[in-house]
Parts: C-alpha cells; sequence; structure tokens
C-alpha cells in the first residue's frame, strides 16, 4: 500500500471533481494502492445511479469491483488467480455495504428513479445530495481496506480459467490483459450478489473506455450505451438482474467458474458482444 492518506473528506473532494460516486470509488481506491488508471476509471461514469441510471447497484460497487481486480491484476498478473481474487474481493465489500446500508441498489438506496424528473428535484431539495457525498466519503476507505485484506488473506479458491463471466466478455471485446480482470469482479451481478449482470456492465464499460477520449468525461446519456441496454434486455427476458436471469445465486468462484465453463450464460455473452460490436 502507498502512503496516500484515506480520508473522508478525499472522497468527498474526489465526488465533487469527477461527478460520479462509481468513478470516485475506483479513483480513491486505485491512489489508495498507488495505482491509478485514469481512462479506465473515467469509464466508470456510465455506471452513476446505477448503470446508466436505472438503479441496479449502487456506482460506489461498480467502482469498487473494478478497483478491486485492478489491485487483483497487480498482486497476481494475468492468472486465474488475479480473477478469482477480484470476485472474492468485490463479494467481500457487497457484503459490507449490504451490512452498513441495507440494500445494494441504487434506486431503494435513495429512493429516487434517476430517469424521472420529479423524483429527482424532490431528492435534491432534500439535500440528498449530501448523503451521497457522504456514502461516498466513508465507504471508498472501507472499501479500500476490505480489499487488501481479501487479497491478503488468498483464502478464495481457485479454479482453472474461465473464472468470471464477465472477464469472458471483456476477452471477446478485446481488453487488455488486465481489463480483464479488472471485470472480473462484475460478475454474477457484482461480486455473486445477483444484481444487475456483470457481463452487461464489463460491455458498458469497456465501450465507454472505447470512446472515450483522452481524459474528456464520458456521457452517461450516449445513446449508444442505452442501445446496448435494449439489446441487452431483449436476450434477458427484459430481466437486468444475474439472480432472475439464471434462476440462481452463486456462492463462490468455484461453482460459478464451473457454471462458466459448462457454457452458461454463454449465448447472452455472445449476443452483448456482438451488440457492442456495432456500437
Amino acid at each position: 500500500m502507498s502512503e496516500y492518506k484515506m480520508s473522508t473528506m478525499r472522497g468527498v473532494r474526489t465526488f465533487l471533481k469527477v461527478g460520479s460516486c462509481s468513478e470516485t470509488a475506483f479513483n480513491v481506491i486505485d491512489r489508495g494502492f498507488g495505482n491509478p488508471h485514469v481512462h479506465e476509471e473515467n469509464a466508470s461514469m456510465p455506471f452513476a445511479g446505477g448503470i446508466l441510471q436505472h438503479g441496479y447497484q449502487c456506482g460506489l460497487l461498480w467502482g469498487s469491483a473494478l478497483a478491486a481486480g485492478t489491485e487483483a491484476y497487480r498482486r497476481f498478473g494475468p492468472t486465474p488467480k488475479a480473477e478469482a481474487g477480484a470476485v472474492f474481493a468485490a463479494q467481500r465489500v457487497i457484503e459490507a455495504f449490504r451490512g452498513r446500508y441495507g440494500e445494494i441498489n441504487c434506486l431503494e438506496l435513495i429512493e429516487t428513479d434517476w430517469r424521472n424528473k420529479a423524483q429527482v428535484v424532490r431528492y435534491m431539495l432534500k439535500g440528498g445530495s449530501f448523503r451521497c457525498f457522504g456514502m461516498a466519503g466513508k465507504f471508498t476507505q472501507t472499501a479500500h481496506r476490505i480489499i487488501d485484506e481479501a487479497l491478503s488473506e488468498e483464502t478464495f479458491p481457485v479454479t482453472d480459467a474461465p473464472v468470471s463471466c464477465a472477464a469472458e466478455l471483456a476477452r471477446k471485446m478485446g481488453a487488455t490483459e488486465e481489463q480483464v480482470v479488472m471485470a472480473a469482479g462484475l460478475t454474477g451481478g457484482i461480486g455473486l450478489s445477483g444484481g444487475a449482470c456483470g457481463a452487461l456492465g464489463a460491455a458498458m464499460w469497456l465501450m465507454a473506455l472505447k470512446h472515450g477520449e483522452g481524459e474528456n468525461k464520458v456521457d452517461y446519456k450516449d445513446p449508444r450505451g442505452h442501445t446496448l441496454v435494449e439489446a441487452f434486455l431483449e436476450s434477458s427476458d427484459f430481466e437486468f438482474e444475474c439472480e432472475k436471469i439464471v434462476g440462481r445465486r452463486f456462492s463462490d468462484t468455484a461453482e460459478h467458474a464451473a457454471f462458466v465453463r459448462e457454457g452458461g450464460c454463454a449465448a447472452l455473452i455472445g449476443r452483448i458482444t456482438e451488440a457492442a460490436a456495432v456500437l
């Protein structure tokens, strides 16, 4: 770990600078480990408000999971161990977040649909943005500590690749070896939580990374992202969440790895990859 000082105010200041909880988590945790990735962090903007503001998982969780993958790659390189570590660390982060806040979805946490202007105005008038700043400031410290501890323990099961559906999709989309591991923790709806599909999240992130220019902000209103979501929903029986799509929640990386090796979600991954390729 670097000498980077973690503090609540650092998280708040980062949020005010970058403008989204997802990029805040990714940014602060990366720098906590002394390993910044500006472009990848910026590309996490579409997770603000829960994957293009649909409310599925708090952006802090998407950003933290990507950061977990970044650190797993730094420690273990382009290996199944790194992928398994990223999933395990993301799983720990999810557990801590749910334990602290009770919910993991943005929509349920703030009781606001970001696509509904009236609800957004109500949220702002009630000072809801201050709650988001506070959560970002406090939870980024917690997530950093949890990721460090989880990867240091090395108690997670390691199997032969493929380990993660999100990582498999990243490979198919031509991601670098490091980006593949970064995406791994999104699997099973982030840390096997059963939330919004990690493969969709990985595709959204990689597409934003592809179309982002330099350090310019990625626009979460980019119609390409919404087109990708539409294509995904048509292939998932209009379900966002992994648990509903596959009819189960996975207990650990070994169980999920077996599911992936047996072809689980292969068709859905193929459809998402095809849709992203033409956008």
